[in-house]
């Protein structure tokens, strides 16, 4: 199973409280995860990542391990520790301004 954790507003959305678990296909990639979250929460198509081009949305950044993944490629592996369960797998809400 893989542990993802939303921002606040999308756990709103989504309609949950915590971190959510999901059963997702191998090779796990942010790709996977992020197929497997809308297909289980719907509601959250167009909101990490925009539904025509599949690209993540400006301000939503992605972190795994303690890495900073949101400028990996869709398709790359995410960390082993991800995939045992043992972290999560992190959506985070960018702030812009000064």
């Amino acid at each position: 199973m893989i542990r993802v954790i939303l921002p606040t507003h999308l756990r709103d959305l989504a309609q949950v409280r915590g971190p959510v678990e999901l059963e997702v296909a191998e090779p796990i990639t942010q790709r996977a995860i992020l197929d497997a979250l809308e297909a289980v929460y719907p509601m959250l198509r167009g909101t990490i990542r925009d539904t025509v081009t599949q690209q993540r949305r400006p301000f939503i950044r992605f972190f795994a391990s303690g890495e900073d993944l949101s400028h990996e490629p869709a398709d790359a592996i995410v960390p082993a520790e991800v995939t045992a369960g043992e972290q999560p797998f992190r959506v985070v809400g960018a702030m812009a301004g000064g």
